[in-house]
Formats: structure tokens, C-alpha cells, sequence
């Protein structure tokens, strides 16, 4: 690496780090500094990043991971520039409590020990708009398009040629791109990776789509619902465990191909789907896009799910078990739904891994599948069939996972009382807002 950064003159490494919420924070060094900082890292104030530590035990250390190098792609700002993804150290040199990056490997290496590598397939939407708006301005798609829709004649297409292009020169691998079902609205897919890797991706991926929007004079947004009318972004995100090279959830002979680890897998996240759901739908808008009831548009492929079920290519359904492909023979997977864009991927796919650890540990039984469209069920028909909701807003997702055995041994007691913490802060300050629907609903009538 360091050979590299010579022969490409590069003149600036970042090195990059997530909050607890998953903000990317970022400092960028010279070259010079690299030998030092991978031998002792580099230390910064603790206490100013979300969520990182007290004031009173501020001195932290960043020490990059040289396994995440990669050169930027060329451009007018970004020349001769290199980035690198770090571990957060205590002085003494132990992994801080308080890093995203430590809790997920802390979840990967628990998988470790019962023999299996954790591989995660996201597929992450966003809108492209037509401008950044301003506080109280309402968004503008930046086009009219539809579910796959191709328009020559717009944007869309020339930015995710260019978005692919930057992903792929980074050393992301794209699987498939195309229009989603709202206007403005695109979809990304990266290619299957071990957990770890795609949650680097993913905090790379949301970095590069705003850069090349702005090159291309719109905004990207991963807000999970920023509009009323149309269906929100999720990441639907597919994922499997692997002993070696085989995948532990593939039996062949069995229904639907699906192991008996497998199964015991989507239990697990039956199990639990509510005391993760704050994780993974971390935002008060999170629960618009869960229950914003727009996801079932016909047609859209943009279905949310709101209810604990699972079902075999029931796109209502919470987990989805894809339709067995037998040319892939080792492509048994399952299809975790709920969560969206704008989460913390460490922190979401830590506690995805623990829910369904738990079930092959403890053994869960899986329950029935659904069969029908969750949604178009009555109220009574779903309690009949033993389908819970989700959580309906913030507050309730809190609630359920103030509770939680499962996702305080997950996160950690600092990242887990810290980001309760934040999160019922949140939803206080959202209960106080005056809302533009209060507004237009009751000022000019009472």
C-alpha cells in the first residue's frame, strides 16, 4: 500500500470512521504519517463524536485497517487521494467500546466460533432531487419515472453510469441498477460480500451518490420517506451463512431448499424483529416509510413490510425466502426487508446476526409461512394467523428494545444506554414540533 501511495503520488489518505447514529467522520493525512498511524494511530477528542465517550475519558485512537485501502477515483477535488476505514482503540490500545466497527465484528466473531462467515446482498434505494431543500421547502423529484423505467432524455441513466463507474473504481462491485417506482427514485444493488465488507460499502456507497449527484447538479437522499405520495427507499438487504465454502442454509431435497439452519435463522428474526426494529428503522421518518401505507402501490416492487411473518417470494412479508434458483445451486438465501438506507449498517447487521444466532442456538421453531398479502389481511385475520406489527413509530421501536436482552449483550451497555438515550431525545423533540399538517389542517379553522 504504501508502495502504491509512491508510485501514484498520492498526496492525502482519509481515514474513515462512523458515529454511533453512522455519520462518516473523516481526517485526512499525508502519506508520510501513514507508518506512524498504522503503528500507533492517530488520537483525537473522544467526547466531540456522537455518542464516543465522556469528556472525562475523551483520548481515543483511530488506527486504520490497511485491508480497506482504495484510491479515490479521479476527479477536480479528489485527486491523489487515498481512504482507509478505522478501528477505534482506547490508550491502552483495547477496541473502544463505543465503535460501530467493533460491535459488528464482536457479532461476526461470535458466528465465527460456532463456524460460520456471515454474507449480506443490499439493495439500497434513494432519491435523486432536483435541488437540496431548503428548511420548510418541499422536495422536488428530479424526474417523473417509474419501476425500471429508462429515460434517455434525463439523468437518471448518465447517474448511475457514473455512480457504478465511481463504485467500481473504488473496488465495489454492482450487481444490478435501475429506476425504482417513485419518482426520482433509484436502486443500487451490490454484489453479495461477508458482512463486514458490505457495511464498509454501504458507508462508501451513501458517500459516493451525493458527491456524484452534486457533480451532476441534483442531491441524493437517504431519508427513508421524503414523500407523502410515493412509496419510501428501503434496503432490502439478503443475507446467508457460510461454513467454508458451503452455505449452510442450502439443503438440497428440502422445501424450498432451506436448511434446517436456515429456518432456525428466520426464527430468530421472527423472534426478536421488534426489539431490533430501533436499529435497524433508527429515525422518526423510518416508521412513515413502514406504515406510510404508499408501499403498496401495485407495480412499485416497493412493498414495506409492518408485520412479523415470513413467507416464500411474499413480497409482504417481513423475511422472504427468494424463489430457489437450481443453476446457482449454493444461492439459498433469505431476504430481510424492514430495514432501510439511512441506518448504522454496523449496528443493523450486528443485531440482524444476533437475532438469528440466537434461533439456531436456541433452537427456535419457525412458524407457519404467509401465503396471502399480509396487507390486504383484516386486523382479525392477521391475530388468527399469529402475525404481530412492527413497531408503529419510534417510540414504540424504543420500548421494545429498552427490554432486550438480546440487543444490549449485541451493542454493547455504552453504544446501547447511548443510543436509547439519543433516540428518546429524538422523539421528544419530534412530539413537540408543529407539523405542516397541523398547520394546514387546523390554523385557518379553529
Amino acid at each position: 500500500m504504501l508502495r502504491t501511495l509512491e508510485e501514484r503520488d498520492i498526496r492525502f489518505v482519509r481515514l474513515w470512521f462512523t458515529d454511533v447514529l453512522g455519520y462518516l467522520k473523516s481526517v485526512a493525512v499525508a502519506p508520510a504519517e501513514l507508518e506512524g498511524a498504522f503503528a500507533e494511530g492517530i488520537g483525537f477528542d473522544g467526547s466531540a463524536v456522537e455518542g464516543f465517550a465522556r469528556v472525562h475519558e475523551a483520548d481515543m485512537i483511530a488506527k486504520p485497517d490497511p485491508a480497506t485501502f482504495q484510491l479515490m477515483p479521479v476527479g477536480n477535488d479528489e485527486a491523489g487521494t487515498g481512504r482507509m476505514f478505522c478501528d477505534i482503540l482506547l490508550p491502552d490500545g483495547s477496541p473502544s467500546y463505543a465503535d460501530p466497527r467493533h460491535v459488528l465484528k464482536r457479532a461476526l466473531a461470535r458466528a465465527a466460533r460456532l463456524g460460520f462467515t456471515f454474507y449480506t446482498h443490499p439493495e439500497i434505494e434513494f432519491f435523486l432531487l432536483l435541488e437540496k431543500p431548503e428548511p420548510g421547502a418541499k422536495p422536488r423529484p428530479m424526474d417523473s419515472g417509474g419501476y425500471f423505467d429508462h429515460t434517455p432524455h434525463g439523468i437518471a441513466h448518465d447517474f448511475r453510469r457514473e455512480a457504478i463507474a465511481m463504485l467500481e473504481g473504488l473496488g465495489i462491485s454492482v450487481e444490478f441498477s435501475h429506476h425504482e417506482g417513485a419518482p426520482g427514485q433509484q436502486e443500487i444493488d451490490l454484489r453479495y460480500a461477508d458482512a463486514l465488507s458490505t457495511a464498509d460499502n454501504i458507508m462508501t456507497f451513501r458517500l459516493a451518490m451525493k458527491e456524484v449527484a452534486l457533480q451532476q447538479g441534483v442531491y441524493a437522499s437517504f431519508m427513508p420517506k421524503p414523500f407523502t405520495e410515493y412509496p419510501g427507499s428501503g434496503m432490502h438487504t439478503h443475507m446467508s451463512l457460510f461454513e467454508g465454502d458451503r452455505n449452510v442454509f442450502h439443503e438440497p431435497g428440502a422445501e424450498m431448499q432451506l436448511s434446517k439452519v436456515g429456518r432456525a435463522f428466520i426464527a430468530g428474526l421472527l423472534r426478536h424483529a421488534a426489539e431490533i426494529t430501533a436499529v435497524c428503522n433508527q429515525w422518526v421518518n423510518s416508521y412513515k416509510r413502514l406504515w406510510g401505507g404508499t408501499e403498496r402501490i401495485a407495480g412499485a416492487g416497493g412493498e414495506a413490510p409492518a408485520y412479523i411473518c415470513w413467507g416464500h417470494n411474499n413480497r409482504s412479508a417481513l423475511i422472504r425466502v427468494p424463489m430457489y434458483k437450481p443453476q446457482k445451486g449454493n444461492a439459498t438465501r433469505i431476504e430481510f426487508r424492514s430495514i432501510d438506507p439511512a441506518c448504522n449498517p454496523y449496528l443493523a447487521f450486528a443485531v440482524i446476526l444476533g437475532a438469528g444466532l440466537k434461533g439456531i442456538e436456541e433452537d427456535y421453531e419457525l412458524p407457519p409461512g404467509a401465503e396471502d398479502d399480509v396487507w390486504a389481511l383484516t386486523s382479525a385475520e392477521r391475530r388468527a394467523l399469529g402475525i404481530a406489527p412492527l413497531p408503529q413509530n419510534l417510540s414504540d421501536a424504543i420500548d421494545a428494545m429498552q427490554g432486550s436482552e438480546l440487543v444490549a449483550e449485541t451493542l454493547g451497555e455504552h453504544v446501547f444506554d447511548f443510543f436509547l438515550r439519543n433516540k428518546r431525545e429524538e422523539w421528544q423533540e419530534y412530539r413537540r414540533h408543529v407539523t405542516e399538517f397541523e398547520l394546514d389542517r387546523y390554523l385557518g379553522v379553529l
